[in-house]
């Protein structure tokens, strides 16, 4: 007897975006889902295909829908079906593992020590805490090739700012509750900056321009000569 297929629903985005929804909570097993089935249609992609992107729990696909006969959103759910429902999506391709030098505190991360006393900790045993997590990447948004990345250990997790800054340094190195991320450009942020890195997340000159894919997986490094 074949398992049960978990649940999902497609549903419509505008006039050309199909949203798979996969459910609606942070979960690795939901997100391998969401990307495996991103790969799935992007390595057989239907007529008007443009292109996915997998997030948390769900995926967004994009067409165009003159190229669909004037069937539009009901041909590409028929089409999203038939592929979510394939036993062969649920495996998400391996990602790469990726080690990220960082400055912590000072200038470079003004919110460490702030962050470090919320949670009844100094600022060593915060960053011991925060470089000793394999973070997974979730998600890329808010910024081009932002990394929303995951588990924070609950021992240095920390809201985001009440004030949020107006510009927020390239390389930074942010908490948000749980996640953690990487801001790839100067940028407003309300993130709790706790370093930042020389690492380039964005290289817009390159042919695959976001240094990082949901699925990779992260270790940061204290550097004090990055």
């Amino acid at each position: 007897m074949s398992p049960e297929l978990p649940k999902f629903e497609i549903k419509p985005l505008g006039e050309d975006c199909a949203i798979i929804d996969l459910g609606n909570e942070i979960d690795e097993a939901i997100n391998d889902r969401a990307i495996a089935i991103a790969q799935a249609i992007e390595e057989s992609p239907f007529e008007g295909f443009i292109e996915c992107a997998p997030a948390y729990s769900s995926v967004a696909v994009y067409y165009d829908p003159c190229r669909l006969g004037g069937f539009g959103f009901s041909a590409v759910r028929s089409q999203i079906d038939i592929v979510v429902r394939s036993s062969s999506v649920f495996e998400p391709g391996e990602g790469r593992h990726h080690t990220i030098p960082v400055l912590f505190g000072n200038e470079h991360g003004p919110d460490l020590e702030e962050a470090a006393e919320r949670n009844g900790l100094d600022t060593k045993e915060f960053i011991d805490t925060f470089v000793s997590t394999t973070y997974r990447v979730y998600i890329l948004g808010f910024l081009p090739g932002f990394p929303y990345m995951g588990k924070v250990d609950d021992q240095i997790a920390t809201p985001r700012r009440g004030n949020p800054r107006t510009r927020v340094a390239a390389g930074s190195v942010g908490i948000a509750g749980s996640q953690t991320g990487i801001y790839p450009f100067d940028s407003p942020g309300g993130w709790q900056i706790i370093g930042r890195t020389s690492y380039k997340v964005f290289d817009v000159s390159s042919k695959d321009p976001s240094r990082f894919k949901p699925g990779d997986t992260v270790r940061f490094s204290p550097d004090d000569l990055m």
